[in-house]
């Protein structure tokens, strides 16, 4: 039995595991929900959208033969994991999710948990300070009851519009970045507080780093709960995942 798999992607996890998938010879498809306008470009041919909800996915694993669904996505995105998860029950496909940790409070760390991006409003509701918002492009609107504040943006594309608040600078960019640099640009701008979503991984750490050493305090946004799911940590285990699912792989 041979495999085409489907990898929900966006993470530089799902990067990762796409060019050990393609460097074993294994076929498949990379999606993307289409957030980001310059997708990396992928080793293995990519789609970009969203699928129409459970029974779009569902139409779609048994149109392309999918075998087995690798749930790549970032933490934050958990309607696409339920979906995926719901979609892959009723289709019979095996679904594993590629997860890394959460980063977890380090000595030196002046964190201010909230649950969610209303907790994260809510937590700057406070005097006019120079804030780093690391949040995506998708959440700037739900900041705007919060002008009083100097905002630092760091996005993959521009902004199409104009920003939700009437003080605030754009660095067009993408990571993974470094913690010497995230020091250097906050040290740069003066900024005072960093908000940002619990992404875990290194891809995104930097800023958490740089924040440590400034001794600046961030707003840390919880993950959501996600689905019950199986899930791995690295790209050998979705491997071998694999290997037991009845796929002729010779791994």
């Amino acid at each position: 039995m041979t495999c085409t798999l489907l990898i929900l992607a966006g993470t530089t996890e799902a990067t990762g595991f796409a060019r050990a998938a393609a460097e074993r010879g294994l076929s498949g498809i990379v999606s993307f929900a289409g957030r980001v306008e310059r997708p990396l470009r992928q080793p293995l041919p990519q789609r970009v959208g969203g699928f129409g909800g459970v029974a779009g996915l569902v139409a779609y694993l048994r149109e392309a033969g999918i075998t087995h669904v690798i749930d790549a996505t970032h933490p934050f995105a958990v309607q696409m994991s339920r979906n995926a998860v719901a979609a892959c029950t009723e289709a019979g496909v095996p679904l594993v999710a590629l997860t890394r940790p959460a980063w977890v409070q380090a000595p030196g760390d002046d964190w201010i948990h909230v649950p969610d991006i209303a907790g994260a409003v809510a937590a700057l509701d406070r005097p006019a300070a120079r804030v780093m918002l690391a949040v995506g492009r998708m959440h700037l609107e739900e900041f705007a009851p919060n002008p009083q504040h100097h905002y630092l943006l760091r996005l993959v594309d521009p902004p199409k519009g104009p920003l939700p608040f009437p003080r605030a600078e754009v660095i067009v960019d993408r990571g993974p970045f470094d913690a010497e640099a995230d020091r250097a640009l906050m040290a740069r701008h003066g900024i005072e507080i960093v908000v940002s979503k619990n992404a875990g991984g290194t891809g995104a750490h930097a800023k958490i780093a740089a924040a440590r050493a400034l001794g600046l305090p961030v707003i840390m946004i919880d993950r959501p709960e996600p689905p019950a799911r199986r899930e791995v940590h690295d790209t050998q285990a979705v491997f071998d995942w694999i290997a037991h699912s009845g796929t002729d792989l010779g791994v």
